[in-house]
């Protein structure tokens, strides 16, 4: 099966403290790891987000998760690929099978336990033919937001097609969806979201966003009004994407790129029944919601 989901990512930043705000803010747990800070979605015993100084923002590298018979898979996939062994980006993130994809990024493969959903309430809704919630009060009350766990990644790329093929051939991921050369989306050979990696096509390589599962639209609200608040730049949402089905909200980090709330994505088997589709450039974004920034899809990132 090689990777069964994506783990955690990290990111170079000049700025750690700045991230440790950030990242705290929008609802992560935050303790120190050697020369990094990790950050992890309450209730998880790893974490999902890690971020070292540098000088300047990038992403460092991703993390899936594997078994041994899955990192075994990895290695006979990586031979056939002509893919080699790499050297970790940093001493501190060592460990694990490590080797660099068509864009240059740094991969990471570790055996892990399978991580353990969260549960949350059932949500009672009154629509027309189906009143559920007969004599209680409909709006929740005003708290803080704790995601339930990382999602996926979304990445800029200049090889869109080598690096479908690449995450299909070495890690086994599958394709989902996609729109055309726009973008393509990839999940897990177990199934699950409809994608936990996404690359955008672009003119280089970069870290556009990460996304945080939450537990309601609610749940996406007021933690996008939390972030927004404490004075961090709106990024783009409330809406919903037409590929995965998901509604979204995203947040601007302090450099530029994006993290998400979502709810509600599309599930795909993993009997391998899901027919991948190529949608049009009219749905490559969203269904609904306010029209998209003119630089939610810039990448920020700039070459060494």
């Amino acid at each position: 099966m090689a990777v069964n989901r994506l783990s955690s990512y990290a990111l170079t930043v000049p700025d750690a403290e700045e991230g440790r705000r950030f990242y705290t803010t929008f609802g992560m747990a935050a303790h120190e790891s050697g020369e990094a800070i990790g950050f992890r979605c309450p209730g998880l015993d790893h974490d999902q987000v890690q971020l070292v100084e540098g000088k300047r923002k990038r992403l460092n590298h991703l993390t899936f998760a594997s078994d041994e018979a899955g990192l075994d898979d990895v290695r006979r996939r990586m031979a056939a690929h002509g893919a080699e062994e790499a050297a970790e980006p940093n001493p501190e993130f060592g460990g694990g099978l490590w080797l660099r994809d068509p864009d240059g990024n740094a991969v990471n493969i570790r055996v892990a336990q399978e991580q353990q959903p969260r549960t949350a309430p059932e949500i009672l809704l009154n629509t027309p033919g189906r009143y559920q919630r007969i004599g209680a009060l409909g709006c929740p009350v005003k708290a803080s937001v704790e995601p339930y766990r990382l999602g996926h990644v979304m990445l800029h790329t200049p090889r869109l097609e080598e690096m479908i093929r690449f995450y299909s051939d070495v890690l086994g991921l599958r394709l989902s969806d996609r729109c055309g050369s726009i973008n393509a989306f990839m999940h897990s050979p177990l199934g699950g979201d409809h994608h936990i990696v996404g690359f955008a096509n672009d003119e280089r390589p970069g870290f556009h966003h990460a996304s945080f599962e939450v537990a309601s639209i609610d749940a996406i609200g007021m933690g996008a009004q939390a972030v927004l608040e404490a004075g961090y730049r709106d990024g783009w949402g409330l809406g919903r994407h037409v590929i995965g089905s998901n509604f979204f909200h995203y947040l601007r980090d302090p450099w530029n790129s994006l993290a998400e709330y979502y709810c509600d994505m599309d599930q795909i088997p993993a009997d391998g029944s899901w027919c991948p589709r190529d949608y049009p450039p009219e749905d490559a974004h969203y269904r609904w919601g306010p029209r998209p920034p003119s630089d939610f899809g810039a990448n920020f990132e700039q070459p060494d």
